[in-house]
Parts: structure tokens; C-alpha cells; sequence
């Protein structure tokens, strides 16, 4: 896949690397020469010019990108003109922005962003529920629906992971084996060190959690 990150402070230079480090062709965009030649070593393409400008966008071939992620969440005006550019004029078939505000990310969705992210409202909602929720990870996909890993309860030690969702209403989708996932068919039969890793309501991942903290 073809990404194009536009913007390369902090949390830009983090997802375009990332990108690339998982084989990713990616594209870096910044106003700024200095993290131009930071970050040029380490994607597919560094390219240095004035961003809100739509010629400028078409010519570095923006418009054949699957997806384009706005990163210049600080400069509020110009995130929101280059969004709407890209847009009006590009069909990119994902457009994602970085807002700082919930002002923002409304501006940004009215403008068009397929999807708006809040990065330090993400980091932390997930430090609050590390400190806060009887688990070892916790990654909220919605308000109320997350994925979380435990110990298997006692009472369900030697029965397959197919009993879970009767017993506590979660499913089981792996275990943790070392730092990877392994997954499970539905028959596998439960282990006492076994490190599950669960699917679920927040509400019920909690339960199972604390439940098994206590044995």
C-alpha cells in the first residue's frame, strides 16, 4: 500500500517510520528542510514543500496514494485547508487527520476526513484504564467493546475456549506466546498459566479480569 503522511513533527515522523518499518511505501511531506533531511533515510520518499498547495500536492502524485494521513494536528487552520483540499480535489480512498481539540476533529469531519484521531486524548484514556482496570492491555475498539488479556478463571481450567461465551459472555480469539499471538481453535482446551486474550464489553472484560487476579 502507498501512504503519504503530510506533516512530520513528532507524531507524523513516529507513523511514517512505523509505516515503512512494516513495508509500507511511504510518503513524507513537511514544510520544514531540517526534518525532511531527518526523515528521509527512513521512507520510501521525503519531500520538502509548502503543503497547502494543491499543485504542489498533485505534483509530488498525492492523488495515486490508498491512503493520506494529515499529521499537523498543532497548526489548527492548516489542517483543516489541506484536508479540504485533498478532499475536494484528490479521490484518495482514506483520508485521515490529526486534531488536538474536539473542535477540531467536528471542523475536520465536516471537511471530509474519513477518520479523525485524537492522539493524546487516545494515550490518555489508555494510561487512565492501565491504572485504573484490573488489566494487563487493554485496546478500547469502541466506548464499550475492547480486547484484553488475562489468565483463564479456575472454574474454566480444562475445558475448551468454547465454553466462554456461555460461562462469562467473552470470546476468546488467542494466548499470548511470548511477544506474538497465537490463535485457538474452539476446541482447545484451557491451561492454567494460559494468557488468554479476550474479546468482549469493557463491563465483562473487567469481570473476568478481576477474577482472575484474585486466584
Amino acid at each position: 500500500m502507498k501512504f503519504c503522511v503530510i506533516g512530520v513533527g513528532r507524531f507524523g515522523y513516529h507513523v511514517a517510520v512505523t509505516l515503512a518499518n512494516n513495508g509500507m511505501e511511504v510518503l513524507a511531506v513537511d514544510s520544514s528542510e531540517a526534518i525532511i533531511e531527518s526523515i528521509k533515510d527512513k521512507v520510501t520518499q521525503a519531500v520538502c514543500l509548502q503543503v497547502a498547495d494543491e499543485d504542489n500536492l498533485r505534483n509530488i502524485g498525492v492523488g495515486d496514494m490508498d491512503v493520506v494521513i494529515v499529521a499537523m494536528g498543532e497548526n489548527f487552520a492548516q489542517s483543516i485547508l489541506v484536508t479540504a483540499i485533498l478532499k475536494q480535489n484528490f479521490k484518495i480512498p482514506r483520508l485521515i487527520a490529526r486534531s488536538i481539540n474536539k473542535i477540531h476533529q467536528d471542523i475536520l469531519r465536516l471537511v471530509g476526513a474519513d477518520q479523525v484521531i485524537l492522539p493524546e486524548q487516545e494515550v490518555a484514556l489508555r494510561l487512565a484504564d492501565t491504572l485504573s482496570l484490573p488489566f494487563n492491555a487493554l485496546i478500547r475498539l469502541t466506548p464499550s467493546f475492547s480486547i484484553s488479556y488475562a489468565k483463564a478463571p479456575k472454574k474454566v481450567v480444562g475445558k475448551p475456549i468454547s465454553v466462554l461465551p456461555e460461562q462469562y459472555n467473552i470470546q476468546c480469539i488467542g494466548k499470548k506466546h511470548g511477544e506474538d499471538i497465537e490463535p485457538l481453535a474452539p476446541d482447545y482446551v484451557m491451561q492454567h498459566d494460559d494468557m488468554l486474550v479476550y474479546a468482549g464489553s469493557t463491563t465483562e472484560l473487567e469481570k473476568i479480569a478481576r477474577l482472575s487476579a484474585r486466584e
